[in-house]
């Protein structure tokens, strides 16, 4: 026989060798005791729905592109992952929404037809598919908002814990269980990712990318290079509480200087035409009167 015969015996024989091998020598009952432990956990612990997934989220998940589903779960995220709506019920709803205004456009369509019509049915279509994605997102932009107002504050506090003799993780889990909103939830979340083993630098890092504040990301940053390199902590939230106050103050005063110009508008479409009817109305009536 030739050489490359013997390499094709080879590449058959070996493999089916080495998996009846395996099949030997491996622990059954082993096995069967993590599996049997495995799914008990699952099912009585944690809460997990090891079943098959719904249909309908399965046909939803199949007409999902798989970077659209990343970015709806990057904008649950920013949201705080609400329980009302995971991302397995967001996606499932989207088309049932998106249905029911194509069942409308189709009756509005079929009652009369009209360019009007078709195009309502197709917008209302498209709306209801995105609705939920608008409310995900300015659900986000909210809970960003409320993070960026308690940064300042949450420093502040954590500056004053590490000051009294307090580590900076004591600090940040005193700040997190005596606080309230998303910023202390999401220092809450960070060091249960450091109990459960996770790297410190990866979990502070996780919680840059659950934040799109500036300032969070900035603090991130700092405290990951202060652990780096052995810096003070102390020193690190000195300059940064430092720093996020004059930030407020220069958010407070450029809103204030934005204000005029919000108000212009209004002041001119809404008061204005009102103030000059009340003022110059009974004159204007009068004068009509004479000449009439």
């Amino acid at each position: 026989m030739t050489l490359i015969a013997w390499l094709i015996i080879a590449t058959i024989v070996l493999p089916l060798a080495y998996f009846a091998w395996s099949l030997a020598t491996m622990d059954r009952k082993g096995i069967v005791a993590v599996q049997t432990n495995l799914g008990s956990g699952f099912a009585q612990g944690a809460g997990v729905d090891i079943k098959r997934p719904p249909l309908l989220l399965g046909v939803a998940r199949k007409l999902t592109p798989g970077s659209y589903e990343a970015k709806l779960d990057q904008w649950l995220a920013l949201a705080g992952r609400p329980q009302s709506m995971p991302l397995t019920k967001l996606i499932a709803i989207k088309p049932i929404l998106a249905a029911s205004g194509a069942l409308v456009g189709v009756l509005l369509i079929a009652s009369g037809p009209s360019p009007v019509s078709i195009g309502f049915g197709l917008f209302l279509t498209a709306f209801l598919y995105f609705i939920p994605d608008l409310l995900v997102y300015n659900t986000g932009l909210k809970r960003q908002e409320a993070i960026q107002l308690e940064f300042p504050n949450t420093l502040d506090q954590m500056l004053i814990s590490v000051e009294a003799g307090l580590g900076f993780e004591g600090a940040v889990e005193r700040v997190s269980t005596y606080g309230a909103g998303p910023l202390a939830h999401e220092l809450m979340r960070t060091l249960q990712d450091i109990q459960v083993g996770r790297p410190r630098q990866e979990a502070y890092e996780a919680l840059a990318e659950r934040c799109t504040v500036p300032d969070v990301r900035s603090f991130v940053l700092a405290v990951i290079q202060a652990d780096k390199y052995g810096i003070g902590i102390a020193n690190v939230l000195r300059a940064q509480a430092k720093q996020a106050r004059v930030k407020r103050r220069q958010n407070a005063e450029e809103r204030a200087m934005k204000l005029p110009v919000k108000v212009l508008f209004p002041l001119l479409f809404c008061i204005f035409p009102v103030l000059f009817i009340v003022l110059l109305g009974p004159a204007a009536i009068k004068i009509i009167q004479a000449f009439s």
